[in-house]
């Protein structure tokens, strides 16, 4: 027997010890433009996290944007806690996908995408009207999202919902947390050496952030033209 057809064999007769990094890994089948449609809305907390967070952090350095991904990380580790507990299956036509060593209820997505949609549109309401504007379309992301972990075989309706409820609850909890208690602190973190240093700061008591940074910008524009 050739070296390789030796190895096929031996690697039929051991159970897999590897495991899979599933953060993008979403499947849906060949020819299913639909599926297609809901896979990539699958990713929305994917590109949430990685695009959306770290970018903020990078270029805003808002504390509230801090407290608002702080929140979706307890939200997700609140997840594996309730999963664990539940210990609830995924469907069956999860197996097919090759995904069924978690449990799935709450489903993280839905809660995830629930608690995004739930916080921002808390946080907007003392905003400008375009910014309420934009949170609207959190709703139907979120809603979106439920829909493709259904359509593709990861979770049951009541596993998203109950993701959902536990996003919406929670994220609105977190958001009167925020900003009741952690917002207490938010002058002694910006006059800290590491606020100061990182240059950490906190505009949630500006109505309009966007507006307000564009009149500083043109300002010191025409201070620059004008010395």
């Amino acid at each position: 027997m050739s070296g390789a057809g030796e190895y096929q064999e031996m690697a039929a007769s051991v159970p897999p010890a590897l495991k899979a990094i599933t953060l993008t890994h979403v499947r849906y089948h060949r020819g299913d433009r639909v599926g297609l449609f809901l896979a990539w809305v699958s990713l929305i907390p994917v590109f949430i996290s990685l695009g959306g967070f770290i970018s903020h952090f990078m270029f805003r350095r808002e504390l509230q944007g801090i407290c608002f991904a702080l929140g979706l990380l307890v939200s997700q580790v609140l997840n594996e806690l309730i999963k664990h507990s539940v210990a609830q299956s995924r469907p069956v036509s999860c197996e097919l996908l090759e995904t069924c060593d978690s449990h799935g209820w709450p489903s993280s997505h839905a809660q995830y995408t629930f608690f995004f949609a739930t916080y921002l549109s808390l946080f907007v309401l003392r905003r400008s009207p375009a910014s309420r504007v934009m949170a609207a379309f959190s709703w139907p992301l979120a809603f979106l999202t439920m829909l493709s972990r259904v359509y593709l075989g990861y979770h049951t309706v009541p596993q998203v919902f109950a993701g959902a409820v536990v996003g919406l609850v929670f994220g609105a909890i977190w958001y009167w947390f925020a900003n009741t208690i952690l917002a207490q602190y938010f002058p002694m973190i910006e006059e800290s050496a590491i606020g100061r240093w990182f240059y950490i700061k906190d505009t949630s008591h500006i109505q309009d952030v966007l507006k307000f940074e564009y009149d500083n910008a043109r300002a010191a524009r025409k201070k620059v033209a004008t010395d």
